[in-house]
């Protein structure tokens, strides 16, 4: 009988510890926003995902698919570069260029010390530039 009661108290413990595990694992992950269509390359797909790091900086992770050469663009293009506006200011912050592959997927990864309030991106002729130009082929909306 003692051993019946044992054995119960045990499952329980472990059954309890299992749900403390699940519900920390959903807690912990990343914060996933979905792009908006694009009327600039209505094919387009696209998700970020944002996590503190260990040192409470935001890692910002881009997944694309079916985004077209920047040069198929009208008017052509020369490369595509993420931005960010952040929750300390509506400047636009130049977090990169994307570099694509042929088979239209692409992935993007950058850390800002700035928690990130919209992610953008535009087709540009530059990826230097400091100010986003005119031709927004992806956003989200304000997270």
């Amino acid at each position: 009988m003692r051993t019946l009661k044992l054995t119960i108290d045990i499952k329980n413990v472990l059954l309890i510890i299992s749900l403390l595990l699940f519900v920390l694992a959903f807690t912990s992950c990343a914060k996933k926003i979905v792009f908006l269509t694009s009327s600039v390359v209505p094919a387009a797909r696209g998700k970020v995902a944002i996590k503190n790091d260990k040192n409470k900086n935001f890692d910002i992770q881009l997944q694309l698919s079916y985004l077209a050469e920047p040069e198929r663009l009208q008017p052509a293009k020369r490369v595509y570069v993420v931005w960010m506006i952040s929750n300390e200011s509506d400047t636009p912050i130049n977090l990169g260029r994307i570099v694509g592959t042929s088979k239209l997927k692409i992935q993007f990864e950058t850390v800002s010390s700035s928690k990130p309030k919209r992610i953008f991106i535009t087709a540009e002729d530059d990826a230097s530039i400091q100010y986003p130009g005119n031709m927004v082929v992806l956003e989200t909306n304000n997270f």
